[in-house]
């Protein structure tokens, strides 16, 4: 899976009715904007912008996408010569090499990438921790860099107790910082260092840990959709669609974006999206219903690419089901 992805949306319509579409941005103009400075070389933009959304406010998809621009890694590393002390351009350093770094591994699977793409990802990784502790050290208040910090951990495999160090760090400054957790999450999941009981104990002290309303609530959702993906294909639907997977699905729900406080902000399609996956996964096409009906055909990159390479035909095809 590529990693670090950019969340997104968009909405068209044909004969009245939504059409599904997938961008990879929140919708907030902002991402658009930094994306397009970021592609020009314009720091003097990107970094208005960034100066512009407070760490209090989850500057991180902001940075993401900054991050995510090709030849970032170019003029980034022209604007570190001039501002020596400065953690802005640190900051974006370490994530655009962050996404740099699997650019070089690919999304293959382990045994499919070649010894050279490794030592390529690996240095890159490096590299990019190095200019994220430096971000770390000049604003210790910033969330952001730990978010980072965790990502490269998981690729260098630091060791459980370094990774968690790392992900308390994170929620020292933010605790219910939602990129934190799903990075997180990735971390204690069987198919890098934890196991299937350790990730669903996480995902459910983060979201019923965190006030009524909280978009963490998609975390118990994440979790069962990655162990659904590490069954074959008779176990993982034997999975889904347990009474006790469904139960706990309908109860992170009402904790989430059921309950009366949550916000659509920020990254709320994301978790209409997540849950809208689980729910069909687990037969009950009622709640993903209510999900799909939610989003408006408005189709965020994950947790669709999950499912198939292109989110939007998998987005179709559950919603189809979900109406049968």
């Amino acid at each position: 899976m590529a990693m670090l992805r950019d969340w997104g949306l968009a909405l068209g319509r044909r004969a009245g009715r939504p059409v599904a579409r997938v961008q990879k941005d929140s919708g907030d103009p902002e991402v658009e904007r930094i994306r397009v400075a970021a592609a020009a070389a314009d720091w003097s933009t990107v970094r208005d912008v960034l100066e512009g959304r407070p760490e209090s406010e989850d500057r991180t998809e902001l940075v993401r996408a900054v991050g995510a621009t090709a030849g970032a890694e170019r003029w980034i590393a022209e604007v570190l010569a001039a501002e020596p002390d400065a953690p802005l351009p640190r900051l974006v350093a370490g994530f655009r090499h962050i996404t740099w770094a699997w650019e070089a591994r690919t999304a293959a699977r382990a045994t499919q990438v070649s010894r050279a793409q490794f030592e390529v990802f690996h240095a890159r990784l490096r590299t990019a921790e190095e200019w994220l502790y430096e971000a770390a050290e000049r604003e210790p208040g910033w969330t952001t860099p730990w978010v980072g910090l965790i990502t490269t951990g998981r690729g260098l495999q630091v060791g459980r107790e370094a990774a968690r160090r790392r992900f308390e760090a994170a929620v020292r400054r933010d605790p219910h910082h939602v990129p934190v957790h799903q990075q997180r999450l990735q971390q204690v999941c069987a198919k890098w260092s934890g196991s299937h009981e350790e990730m669903h104990a996480f995902a459910r002290a983060s979201v019923f840990g965190a006030p009524g309303g909280t978009p963490l609530g998609q975390l118990v959702a994440r979790a069962h959709i990655e162990h659904w993906l590490h069954l074959d294909s008779r176990a993982g639907e034997a999975h889904m669609t347990r009474p006790e997977t469904v139960a706990s699905l309908r109860e992170a729900a009402e904790h989430s974006y059921r309950h009366p406080d949550f916000v659509r902000s920020g990254g709320w399609l994301e978790v209409y999206n997540t849950f809208a996956l689980a729910f069909s996964l687990a037969g009950d096409h009622a709640s993903a219903r209510e999900c799909f009906a939610a989003t408006e055909g408005r189709v965020t990159e994950a947790p669709w690419d999950y499912v198939g390479a292109d989110p939007v035909a998998a987005y179709k095809k559950h919603h189809a089901a979900s109406r049968r």
